[in-house]
């Protein structure tokens, strides 16, 4: 199979310099970061029999100090009473962001969760052009070489995750018991740092009948070929964010990019994906954050999505 992996999608040529101006404006007002909403979904695709399970998909946070707004906003997310928290990663943007990012989390550490990184909860993010983010870039090497000095406290983060009972689904595969249903996850690291490697799910957990089981696979970065590896394994859903959305769209045209291989027009929300006969619901979030060094947005609201899964119609 031959997948060109990593780079940036294309952008048509209908941008051009006006979206160069747009984002010039935006980036001045700062526009849309702290326009917080929930995107709720529906999808029918537990077993039959199966009481509702409702999933809080949290990603790409970005913190930062001093975001009071956005603090005040995930903590209240805990009045969802969510039965399961996924967090597909990035949720740094400094050095001294790891605080506010657990202070925030800590109401929502008091429920069963899940997690990836991404590559900003290894790295703070380095200045680039503002114009690279809407360009065609074949070979993104030079944005993977990482400083020591850039180095974020992602261990501590792990390890306070996993105080709360929160597990790491990095490169892992492992089933967990959820309100009657077996949960067999199966997740991977960054895909962006070329991190990423596919655990098979666990054993049993297509065959296993007096186990009710749903198949849950996790990634920061969606990848074609991530997906193509989860889609032909037998995932049942996978969830993703790293695109923010596009962070830049258009109206009524939609994102400009996927900062991947993603088609913009999976650049958020809830799609689909199809690789060998098999086909996924796939949902990207378009975060809550965006990176401190481009900290706006176009048309593109900063959001946490709650999951209603339903059993599916029995045969």
């Amino acid at each position: 199979m031959n997948v060109v992996r990593r780079g940036l999608g294309r952008v048509g040529a209908l941008v051009g310099a006006g979206a160069a101006v747009a984002v010039g404006a935006a980036a001045a007002a700062n526009v849309g970061t702290r326009d917080f909403t929930v995107r709720e979904e529906t999808l029918d695709i537990l077993p039959p029999g199966q009481p509702e399970l409702r999933v809080l998909h949290l990603s790409d946070l970005h913190f930062v100090p001093g975001q009071s707004a956005k603090t005040v906003f995930v903590r209240e997310l805990a009045q969802l009473r969510p039965d399961l928290v996924v967090n597909t990663g990035d949720n740094l943007s400094h050095q001294n962001g790891i605080d506010p990012l657990l202070h925030a989390l800590e109401p929502l550490m008091a429920f069963p969760g899940v997690f990836v990184p991404g590559s900003n909860c290894y790295f703070a993010p380095r200045p680039r052009k503002p114009w690279a983010y809407l360009g065609r870039n074949k070979d993104t090497s030079a944005t993977l070489r990482h400083r020591a000095q850039d180095e974020l406290d992602w261990r501590r983060m792990h390890r306070e995750f996993a105080l709360a009972g929160w597990q790491d689904a990095s490169n892992r595969a492992f089933s967990l018991p959820l309100g009657g249903l077996r949960l067999d996850v199966s997740g991977v690291d960054d895909p962006h740092l070329h991190r990423d490697r596919f655990a098979s799910w666990p054993v049993g957990s297509a065959t296993a009948a007096e186990a009710p089981h749903l198949r849950l696979a996790l990634t920061h970065a969606p990848y074609r070929d991530v997906l193509d590896v989860f889609a032909a394994s037998g995932a049942e859903l996978v969830l993703a964010g790293h695109t923010h959305g596009g962070q830049l769209r258009v109206p009524r045209y939609g994102a400009l990019v996927s900062n991947c291989d993603l088609p913009t027009g999976l650049a958020a929300g809830l799609g689909f994906w199809s690789a060998k006969g098999h086909r996924v619901p796939v949902n990207v979030s378009a975060g809550l954050g965006a990176s401190r060094l481009v900290p706006f947005r176009v048309a593109c609201r900063p959001e946490a999505i709650l999951l209603t899964l339903r059993p599916r119609a029995a045969a």
